[in-house]
């Protein structure tokens, strides 16, 4: 009788330790819906709380399973908080590791090169998995890149991350600055940032542009830069047409045309590679510049040179403008 419960007790825990041994290594539970199941754990959650909530979510098939390999294995000490998105039928035990090197959810809000505070908030405001309201901060304290967030962060949290980002990078670009520059201030080198940025899309012409600029800042020339034209008129939002003369002719604080010196405040956020242009500038003695018809621009010393460089512009204007009508 003995010998056959003890078989007996043996049996079972030789099929226990199969069933957890393939709990652990095998196939996991399909999805509920879909071909994943997304699990957010709390910062703060210890190992039963997380071996609960993926037992409910039905990625795991048992909690005390995933809590024996998570002892025994030494991952229980490691396990991260966060969004995981788990494929059906993921093994045990690469959602443990899934956990332990902290693979959760990688989010990303955008902040492109030469948009405003304005635009990067309104990206902001209508990421639906944030949470909170956020001020819209000023013109140019914002450093355009990729952020990465969670389900759940705060809106103003992010925002600050990006001035944070922006304070940082701008305060070791202002140690490191070339000597002799046309600028008292970080902010008016931000200021001037955010034109070059707005004035070219080739990333090769920032340095080139911004030495035309700082030339006509030391000379005491209007800088005569177009989109502070425009950030005037829509603060910064696409016009959908040609400027009109009377914008350009009209008193504003941002009509540089009209003013000598840099505009009160940036046009738009300006990326790393606008204000390390700025900063550290080409030597150069050129004054002008205008578009070439490719996207980029034709550069002059002499307002000569300029005028010519601006009788061809004119020119390609106007064969594109009478192909556009025989069409």
């Amino acid at each position: 009788m003995l010998r056959r419960l003890f078989a007996a007790g043996v049996a079972v825990a030789v099929l226990a330790a199969c069933w957890a041994l393939w709990s652990y290594a095998g196939p996991g539970p399909l999805a509920k819906a879909g071909q994943a199941t997304d699990v957010i754990l709390p910062k703060g959650a210890h190992g039963p709380q997380i071996a609960a909530a993926l037992e409910r979510a039905g990625v795991i098939r048992s909690r005390l399973v995933f809590q024996l390999a998570a002892k025994f294995s030494g991952a229980g000490r490691r396990l991260k908080a966060g969004e995981y998105e788990f494929k059906s039928g993921e093994a045990m035990s690469d959602i443990l590791a899934d956990l332990a090197n902290g693979r959760v959810v990688r989010r990303f809000v955008s902040a492109p090169e030469g948009w405003t505070s304005q635009m990067v908030v309104d990206a902001v405001n209508a990421t639906p998995l944030l949470t909170g309201t956020v001020e819209t901060p000023p013109e140019g304290s914002l450093l355009p890149d990729s952020y990465q967030y969670q389900r759940g962060d705060d809106r103003a949290a992010l925002v600050q991350k990006m001035r944070d980002a922006r304070d940082k990078l701008l305060g070791e670009l202002w140690a490191g600055r070339a000597p002799g520059l046309p600028l008292k201030t970080p902010e008016e080198a931000v200021t001037l940032a955010s034109i070059v940025e707005k004035e070219t899309g080739v990333p090769s012409e920032r340095p080139r542009i911004a030495a035309v600029f700082e030339n006509r800042l030391r000379a005491g020339i209007k800088l005569e830069s177009d989109p502070t034209i425009i950030y005037g008129v829509s603060k910064g939002r696409p016009l959908g047409r040609g400027i009109l003369k009377s914008e350009i002719d009209a008193a504003t604080p941002y009509n540089t045309y009209r003013i000598v010196g840099l505009p009160p405040t940036p046009i738009a956020n300006p990326g790393r590679a606008a204000l390390a242009a700025v900063l550290n500038p080409p030597k150069s003695d050129e004054m002008f510049f205008v578009a070439d018809g490719t996207g980029g621009h034709v550069f002059a010393s002499t307002f000569a040179e300029h005028q010519a460089n601006v009788a061809k512009w004119r020119a390609i204007e106007k064969q594109r403008a009478a192909a556009g009508g025989a069409k």
